[in-house]
């Protein structure tokens, strides 16, 4: 009898200790989504410089774009206001990482992957390279970097397929499209690899500068998604339901023509690609 009583005693604790465990677990779980509840806003981390995703049109204070627009409406459905907080984009994850934002948007890579949550994407794309118009800066093939100066964030995957090819990054903090695009023009670098969408519409934006879109390359195909702490798993899941809600009513592809052009970035692309090795 007294086994018993010992074995039922051992069993008590470990269903204590377990459940115990399983609370411990929600809480972390729900943190970052009840700060978000409690606070009534979620906080937004966002470069501001960068068009059409994240800019302030001219002589307007109201930030707007595809990353902004997205972001006010997954907050509205999630029934919270938003902040936005503007930074450079090698500052963005670190931002995240503090909690002085609760989300911000970029790609998935290996490394990013296993510190942060990634929601399903919110854009499709590809790479490519602004160069300049009268010779291509000399680039026929991604080999043509080798030697050349590419304007970049430091940390992004465009820098790292320039560096990839033997190119030399040239750093910016968080600037405006002109400050890189001006820089390509007078020579003081020789290409910008970056998104295909965002390029072919800054340029547009600069008819004065001797720069063109690579008219043959076309590599790295990317996404963009909503980014958060990696414990942020009931967030996670909210902003998932109403990314497909907004895929499935067509909001996604409204706000997208809006800003690119009447394209929707929110469908996977049928251009053809060229993948790149080592780069994810």
């Amino acid at each position: 009898m007294k086994k018993i009583y010992l074995v039922l005693i051992v069993l008590s604790i470990v269903f204590l200790l377990a459940a115990c465990g399983g609370k411990e677990n929600d809480q972390v779980e729900d943190a970052i989504w009840e700060h978000i509840q409690e606070s009534g806003e979620i906080v937004v981390g966002t470069a501001g410089t960068l068009y059409p995703a994240s800019y302030y049109p001219e002589g307007s204070d109201e930030l707007t774009g595809y990353d902004v627009e997205v972001s006010r409406e997954i907050a509205k459905r999630l029934g919270v206001d938003i902040k936005f907080e503007t930074m450079a984009f090698d500052a963005m994850l670190s931002a995240l990482q503090s909690g002085r934002v609760d989300i911000i948007q970029a790609g998935p890579r290996e490394a990013s992957r296993e510190k942060f949550a990634f929601s399903e994407p919110i854009k499709y794309s590809f790479s490519t390279m602004i160069v300049r118009a009268d010779d291509l800066s000399g680039i026929q093939t991604l080999e043509d970097l080798e030697g050349k100066k590419a304007g970049g964030a430091a940390t992004t995957v465009y820098s790292d397929i320039a560096r990839k090819y033997g190119a030399e990054v040239i750093t910016y903090g968080n600037v405006t499209n002109d400050a890189y695009l001006r820089d390509v023009h007078n020579g003081r670098t020789d290409v910008v690899i970056n998104d295909y969408y965002l390029q072919a519409l800054a340029i547009q934006a600069f008819p004065e500068f001797n720069i063109t879109l690579h008219p043959d390359l076309r590599f790295h195909p990317t996404t963009n998604n909503v980014v958060m702490e990696k414990e942020a798993t009931v967030l996670l899941d909210k902003v998932n339901e109403v990314i497909a809600e907004m895929k499935e009513d067509g909001t996604l592809t409204k706000i997208s023509e809006e800003f690119f052009g009447g394209l929707d970035v929110s469908k996977e692309t049928e251009e053809e690609v060229i993948e790149i090795e080592g780069i994810e």
